[in-house]
């Protein structure tokens, strides 16, 4: 079936747009060291390049403001020894940097407030040296990456061959805390609350540490790639998402609960493509959209981040590459362009393009569903108040709005969400999730979580059949379901599927697919009360006598019409009526409609059992399905590994 659908939502036509080359950065000399870093970093008012300069390592800072080519010979940021690998802002000061270098040091900059990177120049027109403020000295090999912490001033991450990560407290320039690895890091993220970090190693295992405990959460195995990881922590909530390689060396994207590690990633991993070149992640809080940035192609892909799965929204597509990108604060963004990420990408190592993304909206006036409140230049704390062990629960957030309107900011304090951010308690959004018109990122790996839940443990469960009893008893909105089939053939005849509204709009080209559906709760909701078409549902039986044990009918007294009375013949572990029994067998209803107190048998009712019966047919197919499927999954793995032995032996 080709039906093809269009999931709703305010971020499907997000576009990106490359500036034009008068406001692009040229010139520039940017390493070519092989490290992998993002080579960029900025603050939305500085850019900072990692540099292909001689004598040691350095790196360039460029206000924002100071577009074109430049100078013959620029300022740069000297004073280590060796390749200056990674560089970051420090988020409560505009004017501090951090760099790691491969001389194991750890330089600390701040940027002179006359600073110009076309005329910071001597007397005699020779461009000056920034020297760093001091060191930070402890690691035994290269500092491949540093990070600062979101929430507490002047406390810094830092990453070495020497297979740790340190904690600083810069002001004192002392090591606090050293979080011990088994093999070098290649990437890590703090948690929206700074307690936790996330880390990934070369030896393929994604961790999470309570860092003040130095102890890990939780850990797992992540891509099975031999190429290196990235990880980010997905803003406001208890997930992660990494990028990484297949075996196969097919690039994949992987959601996780970053304190249930263990039990692998949920739902499967997303395979992007089979490009060579690592994906950067860059996560966007406010908007609920992962950004992945291909390193050594130009594409840049999209996807909104919703019920612990990631939706593809497009893909900004370049013919010139990138091997580096750097993303502004969030708060630096153009409000009044619905400009909702503002970025910068190298080109062939001599340009800088930023590249922005908007919502396009019509109105002029603020639009407060696309910016909420977004972290702002202010600490939480200070280093001596976290690595003491007080907490907050987000960093200080900043009103959007009084950037638009140009006004005095105002400030409050982030608050942990009542659920996790993937999470959803409302009937109509879990049967929008059921439903699921847009197939997300590795249908393969999703098609068969979509049309059938994993069937429970048959010691914690009840039966199928016994589950659909139930609903069908408890669940008051039944009776306005039975209203709407006078007979068996109105019920096989029922309302079109694709005439529903649940907030997913179908394309107009192609005809919408009749698609089986597990037996759900039917939400409140007049328009969503209508059957599908397939299988046939039950129909209204009308209220009679219920059989004793001994097939005689006995008269409903009336003041048993509550639902809390009326119990079905299920519920008394009745035997099975005989034949003739059977006829007069009938089902107690909570319907209000009549007095009756006895009635004949109605066909009605056996239309009714002998759906529950095929709907239970069902489930048990699609449960045996699921289980063929898991049992195919794992020996394709057991093949893999043998072949992956033979391979090692025949190249040893």
């Amino acid at each position: 079936m080709s039906g093809k659908f269009v999931r709703a939502s305010k971020y499907r036509h997000v576009f990106g747009q490359a500036a034009k080359k008068e406001l692009q950065y040229e010139k520039l000399k940017v390493t070519n060291n092989a490290w992998d870093s993002n080579l960029l970093k900025t603050n939305g008012k500085f850019i900072a390049v990692n540099w292909n300069a001689s004598g040691g390592g350095a790196f360039a800072v460029i206000p924002i403001e100071e577009v074109g080519k430049a100078p013959d010979q620029v300022p740069l940021f000297r004073g280590h020894t060796a390749q200056v690998l990674d560089t970051d802002f420090d988020p409560f000061n505009d004017h501090r940097i951090a760099s790691g270098s491969d001389d194991s040091k750890i330089g600390i900059w701040n940027i002179p407030e006359s600073y110009k990177f076309h005329d910071h120049v001597n007397e005699d027109g020779e461009p000056i040296d920034i020297e760093p403020v001091k060191f930070l000295t402890g690691h035994a090999r290269k500092v491949g990456h540093v990070l600062y912490h979101p929430v507490a001033k002047n406390v810094l991450a830092s990453s070495s061959g020497d297979y740790t990560v340190k904690l600083w407290d810069v002001e004192t320039g002392k090591d606090m805390i050293t979080l011990k690895h088994p093999d070098m890091v290649t990437s890590m993220s703090f948690s929206y609350d700074g307690n936790y970090l996330a880390t990934v190693a070369r030896d393929k295992k994604l961790r999470v540490w309570n860092i003040r405990d130095e102890k890990i959460v939780s850990e797992g195995f992540a891509h099975t790639g031999a190429k290196n990881q990235r990880v980010v922590w997905l803003g406001n909530s208890d997930r992660l998402a990494t990028t990484g390689f297949s075996k196969l060396s097919d690039r994949q994207i992987g959601i996780w609960d970053a304190f249930n590690l263990e039990k692998g990633d949920l739902g499967g991993f997303y395979t992007v493509d089979q490009s060579s070149g690592i994906l950067m992640p860059f996560y966007d809080e406010g908007n609920k959209i992962l950004y992945l940035v291909g390193k050594g192609d130009g594409n840049i892909r999209y996807y909104e981040f919703q019920n612990d799965e990631l939706f593809e929204l497009s893909e900004f597509q370049s013919i010139e590459a990138q091997r580096g990108f750097a993303v502004a604060p969030k708060r630096m963004v153009n409000v009044k362009e619905n400009e909702v990420l503002k970025g910068f990408k190298t080109v062939v190592d001599q340009r800088i393009e930023p590249v922005s993304f908007f919502v396009p909206r019509r109105s002029e006036e603020f639009q407060e569903d696309i910016y909420p409140d977004a972290p702002s230049d202010k600490p939480a704390l200070i280093a001596e108040e976290w690595f003491s062990g007080k907490s907050v629960e987000g960093p200080i957030l900043v009103s959007m709005r009084s950037i638009y309107d140009g006004s005095t900011p105002s400030f409050h304090g982030a608050k942990k969400p009542e659920h996790p951010a993937t999470q959803t308690n409302d009937p109509q959004d879990k049967e929008v999730q059921a439903k699921k018109a847009e197939t997300p990122v590795g249908e393969s790996k999703k098609e068969v979580k979509q049309e059938a839940p994993k069937s429970p443990t048959p010691q914690n469960s009840p039966s199928p059949s016994s589950n659909i009893n139930h609903v069908l008893k408890e669940d008051k909105s039944i009776n306005k379901l039975l209203k709407k089939a006078s007979d068996i053939d109105q019920v096989n005849h029922a309302e079109d599927p694709s005439s529903d509204t649940s907030g997913w709009e179908l394309a107009d080209d192609e005809p919408a697919p009749i698609k089986i559906e597990p037996v759900v709760n039917p939400t409140k909701t007049k328009k969503e009360d209508s059957f599908k078409a397939e299988p046939p549902k039950e129909t209204k039986p009308e209220p009679v006598s219920i059989a004793t044990d001994k097939g005689q009918e006995q008269k409903l007294p009336q003041k048993e019409k509550s639902p809390e009375k009326a119990k079905s013949c299920d519920e008394e572990n009745c035997p099975a009526p005989s034949s003739s029994t059977r006829e007069t067998t009938t089902v107690v209803t909570t319907s209000n409609r009549e007095d009756s107190s006895t009635a004949k048998a109605s066909p009605k009712s056996l239309g009714l059992k002998q759906s529950v019966e095929k709907l239970s047919t069902l489930v048990l197919q699609l449960e045996d399905v699921i289980d063929k499927l898991i049992k195919a999954n794992l020996d394709k793995d057991e093949r893999l590994l043998k072949l992956e032995q033979k391979v090692s032996e025949l190249s040893k």
